[in-house]
């Protein structure tokens, strides 16, 4: 579901997590588990793309 309520719910975007990002920033940190960096997701968001491209 990519509408962006559901890209909001799925990312938890509404909690305060980003205090860790405000020094050094996220990229190449290991010690964040930050939900937009996860790619869990990719194979199916893939397999969406190409049906539409496909069609």
């Amino acid at each position: 579901d990519l509408r962006p309520g559901a890209i909001i719910r799925d990312l938890k975007l509404r909690r305060p997590i980003f205090r860790q990002t405000a020094a050094y920033g996220h990229f190449g940190r290991d010690d964040l588990d930050l939900p937009w960096e996860r790619t869990d997701r990719a194979a199916a968001l893939r397999e969406a793309a190409m049906a539409v491209v496909e069609s």
